[in-house]
């Protein structure tokens, strides 16, 4: 499986096996323009060859739409659309500050400390959609 944390500048990815239920981070895609973008994926999905896509649906607090959330919908389409795998939703409230806590109680700051966050708030939510499922 990659999972994905969808932004507007940037996407990070992370991959997990549905067997141990265990998530890694991947890689963040820093492309500008869509194409460019779905190129990158779609060379991690040439490399991973995943079964399955978990793609990040922000939402507030009280559980209504964010409005990144549309964004990141269509991007769950475009996905499948492209590459003909299930793109899941799955509810990504709070994996960023999540990721940029556990970054930080690791030492990371600064340019080190965004370089990992997209990614590793992707394998947070990768996490959550496996303790979301039996």
């Amino acid at each position: 499986m990659l999972a994905f944390d969808f932004g507007t500048r940037r996407i990070g990815v992370a991959v997990g096996d549905f067997e141990t239920r265990l998530a890694h981070p991947l890689a963040t895609v820093a492309a500008t323009d869509n194409r460019a973008r779905f190129a990158a994926i779609g060379r991690l999905i040439a490399e991973w060859r995943p079964t399955l896509l978990i793609v990040g649906l922000p939402m507030r607090a009280d559980g209504n739409d964010h409005p990144i959330g549309m964004l990141a919908r269509r991007f769950a389409q475009r996905l499948h659309g492209r590459f003909g795998l299930r793109a899941d939703l799955v509810d990504e409230h709070l994996t960023t500050d999540d990721a940029e806590r556990s970054l930080r109680s690791a030492g990371a700051h600064g340019a080190r400390l965004k370089a990992g966050l997209d990614a590793v708030a992707a394998q947070r939510i990768l996490e959550s959609y496996f303790a979301g499922t039996k």
